[in-house]
């Protein structure tokens, strides 16, 4: 995945997770979720993972799964929005 020339990796590790996108060069994860994700048991375990994350220096976006299908652009156009603020963690430049 390139959108506007970002690098997205897919099922990329990061320490002991292994998230559904990353940009490493933003410090940006993507995370899709179904519909397990608003069970409260999976709501702890997606909180803990997302500190997880953030502690070790990245963002993270989460969406609904069914946005990828239902509507590309418009998941393109909030994954740009996201990458778009964020430094670049090798040269500075935004």
């Amino acid at each position: 995945m390139r959108p506007k020339g970002y690098k997205f990796r897919r099922q990329h590790p990061i320490g002991n997770c292994v998230v559904d996108f990353c940009c490493a060069e933003r410090r940006l994860v993507i995370e899709l979720d179904g519909s397990i994700h608003s069970q409260p048991s999976q709501s702890l375990k997606d909180w803990t993972r997302e500190q997880y994350l953030k502690r070790q220096g990245y963002s993270v976006a989460r969406f609904p799964n069914g946005i990828v299908l239902e509507a590309p652009e418009i998941f393109v156009r909030k994954v740009l929005d996201h990458v778009s603020v964020l430094a670049n963690v090798f040269t500075g430049e935004r």
